[in-house]
């Protein structure tokens, strides 16, 4: 049997440019939420988000291509290209068994929002040609093999809230299966416009807490009043384990499970049911090992943390048997489509430093949500397994399990 390992680590989000200063300020607690800048959020009921704050994507992609590209793909690229130069890969490394998996749940919102004012107020000939590839989600993967020549499989997850973790196991279903010996994973999302903060306000989804930006997002905590839209994009690099070995990679840990379920019973009402079959699938597949962490969905929402905590239980056999879990999203808010890969960097960047970020914002106990939810500050530990949650709109779940090799 095949093993898929990870040998590069990339992140860029609302605390962070890259993964070593993201970790730290969300180890550290730091909160990167605060009133939106990205749009003029004046007339909105929500004027909160956790931006990317300076981000100059002419830094990470010529001048010329940047009006191509969407920010959520710039993202993108800024966070595979800090995973591929982490894994130490070179041009000696063979590309054409070497594919992308890439993950966004909305794709070029700001592109679509702006072609359809353009459209409205100008005309069908002033939309740019490069509208279509430029919002397309798939794109991410596009351009991202495009700058590192990877000629192996391309696929994209187009999955909600799940989309990322979704895009680790396609990845490593394609590793295992033969079809490539190697894959990039990115996940990518950058939807603070005003047709995205304005169409999940509607729903009643995102926290109004705009007067306490950094309070705002408070995973499990009883005054919780919806989650907080973030941005940003996570990558991995995912290898066969005999090929990095051969090559003398370091290795953040070994993907040893992953499980994928659907709740089939509301479109935007999640279920306790389907996380819990997700999480029972990866743990079967990884053997019951012992979790020692696991980086929860955690999105600030009542419904969401609820039956997340009570899927947890079940899964481990009551509160008492639950390792530690939190919750990143206090810190960086709910990046959507790319919060699965950033999320799946945070656990496997938590194992290897022996550090549990904390759940900031907790304050208040709720009855229902009365787990480890590391709520004192970031906690020191040796971390042999961690698991990383995802849950979507559509009823989509995806969890994945890495073990320390």
């Amino acid at each position: 049997m095949r093993r898929v390992v990870v040998t590069g680590l990339g992140m860029i989000n609302s605390v962070g440019h890259d993964k070593e200063e993201a970790f730290e300020a969300i180890a550290k607690g730091e909160c990167g939420v605060d009133i939106i800048t990205l749009f003029d959020p004046e007339a909105f009921s929500v004027k909160i988000a956790a931006e990317v704050k300076n981000f100059d994507p002419k830094t990470v992609m010529d001048p010329k291509e940047v009006k191509k590209a969407d920010r959520f793909i710039q993202l993108g690229i800024k966070a595979a290209a800090e995973a591929m130069a982490d894994s130490g890969i070179d041009d000696s490394v063979e590309r054409e068994s070497f594919g992308v998996s890439c993950a966004s749940g909305i794709g070029g919102l700001p592109t679509i929002e702006k072609n359809s004012i353009i459209l409205e107020t100008r005309g069908p000939r002033r939309i740019s040609p490069f509208f279509i590839p430029s919002a397309l989600a798939n794109m991410l993967g596009g351009f991202v093999s495009i700058e590192h020549t990877l000629k192996g499989p391309n696929l994209g997850s187009v999955t909600a809230c799940a989309a990322g973790t979704h895009a680790i196991s396609e990845a490593a279903k394609t590793i295992l299966l033969g079809g490539a010996e190697r894959m990039l994973v990115v996940g990518g999302e950058a939807a603070i416009t005003g047709i995205g903060v304005g169409g999940f306000a509607a729903m009643k989804a995102l926290s109004t807490r705009n007067d306490d930006p950094k309070h705002a997002s408070r995973p499990f905590d009883a005054g919780r009043d919806g989650f907080v839209m973030g941005e940003g994009a996570g990558a991995l690099v995912l290898e066969e384990y005999e090929a990095a070995k051969a090559r003398g990679a370091k290795i953040y840990g070994e993907l040893i499970g992953f499980g994928e379920s659907g709740d089939a019973n509301h479109i935007t009402t999640p279920t306790m049911d389907g996380p819990l079959r997700a999480m029972k699938a990866a743990m079967k597949m990884a053997g019951n090992p012992k979790v020692d962490y696991v980086n929860a969905h955690g999105t600030s929402t009542p419904i969401n943390d609820k039956n997340e905590t009570a899927a947890l239980k079940a899964l481990f056999g009551g509160k008492e048997n639950c390792p530690p879990v939190s919750s990143t999203k206090g810190q960086i808010g709910h990046c959507l489509g790319a919060a699965g890969a950033i999320e799946a960097v945070i656990a496997l960047m938590a194992m290897d430093r022996g550090i549990i970020p904390p759940t900031i914002n907790y304050e208040t106990p709720d009855e229902n949500c009365d787990l480890d939810y590391v709520t004192e500050g970031a906690r020191e530990t040796q971390l042999d397994v961690v698991m990383s949650n995802s849950f979507g709109f559509g009823g989509t779940n995806g969890v994945v399990i890495f073990r320390r090799v």
